[in-house]
């Protein structure tokens, strides 16, 4: 049964990573950020099943994917020169990264001790442009 649940986890890694190429060729920015922050939440779902699985470097390579969908999805909302107080792709983008955060919180939290400091970059960079996204939209776009 184990070799199965790998093959699911390698052919599952194959799709998200196709997901982030999908939502790269996105013309829409907004809709470019909220794939690559739905692609984002898949991998880590795919990390954490790798994780209970034991394969700690389908772990890091799932892991990672989530850090390049959420510089992806905040590299696409910058890139769009809209308000931010005024756009959905922010607000949406900005409590997508918030969940984002606490799930893998809550990850890092269920981990052995000696696993937790592989989390700490992923979640410091999400916590990171959550707080870019939520000063955005409250500030909205300077004049």
């Amino acid at each position: 049964m184990r070799p199965m649940l790998v093959a699911i986890l390698l052919f599952g890694g194959c799709t998200l990573h196709a997901d982030l190429k999908r939502a790269m060729a996105e013309q829409n920015l907004e809709k470019r950020a909220v794939l690559a922050l739905d692609n984002a939440t898949a991998s880590l779902k795919a990390a954490r099943a790798a994780y209970d699985m034991g394969d700690m470097d389908v772990m890091n390579k799932d892991t990672a994917e989530v850090l390049e969908s959420v510089e992806l999805a905040l590299t696409s909302l910058t890139q769009s020169g809209k308000n931010p107080r005024r756009s959905d792709g922010y607000k949406k983008s900005e409590i997508s990264t918030r969940d984002l955060a606490r799930r893998l919180q809550d990850f890092q939290d269920q981990m052995s001790y000696t696993d937790r400091p592989l989390l700490d970059k992923v979640k410091a960079r999400v916590q990171e442009v959550h707080e870019q996204l939520l000063l955005a939209v409250m500030e909205g776009k300077k004049k």
